[in-house]
């Protein structure tokens, strides 16, 4: 299954050999570090843990880039609110809280197998079988949930970077026509490949 996005890059670092199970609650435990770090001095020395991770994975400057590429906007405008209606530091800790966080999450799907991240969100979903559901299929829709989000996000920002382009930047139409395109187009391959795997009923 870890052919369906091509969002895992492969290695041999300690990160990729770590366990799923391992990387997932390591990684609710950093974003909960991320919330209470108090100051932008503290979240600038996690981002420094962070790009130190990125660098120990070999994952690849691109691949990190692509990472936090696509809400970086986002990021932009959630530093100008923040700023607007509390103030500069709050801003700048609202601000690198979620990019960290984001960076987090997305170090975690390039170092891990789509396998191996459905294995142990199975084994976690056993209980499930009690109230008739398929751990299986339940770690399934959840991975490719996941492995989703930056896909369609990134297919946003192409869109919206088109647009630019054409000097339709303000259009909703040109943007919101384009983008659902994109994505029946990707869940219309996603389906095929689930068929080609015999996973479509």
């Amino acid at each position: 299954m870890s052919g369906l996005t091509g969002a895992y890059v492969p290695g041999s670092s300690p990160l990729h050999r770590l366990p799923a199970g391992a990387k997932l609650i390591g990684l609710a435990l950093a974003c909960t570090t991320l919330m209470l770090l108090p100051s932008p001095l503290t979240l600038a020395g996690a981002a420094v843990v962070v790009a130190g991770l990125y660098a120990r994975s070999g994952v690849g400057p691109a691949a990190a880039w692509a990472q936090v590429r696509p809400v970086r906007w986002f990021a932009v405008a959630l530093f100008a609110m923040q700023w607007v209606f509390v103030d500069l530091q709050g801003a700048l800790v609202a601000t690198l809280r979620v990019v960290l966080a984001v960076a987090l999450a997305g170090l975690v799907t390039l170092t891990t197998r789509t396998s191996d991240m459905m294995a142990t969100l199975e084994r976690c979903m056993a209980p499930a079988r009690f109230a008739g559901l398929d751990p299986f299929r339940l770690s399934l829709l959840l991975s490719l949930t996941v492995r989703s989000v930056p896909v369609i996000a990134a297919l946003a920002t192409r869109v919206r970077e088109a647009q630019r382009a054409r000097g339709v930047e303000r259009s909703l139409r040109a943007f919101a026509v384009p983008l659902v395109v994109g994505a029946l187009r990707h869940a219309d391959a996603l389906g095929e490949a689930l068929s080609a795997r015999g996973l479509d009923d």
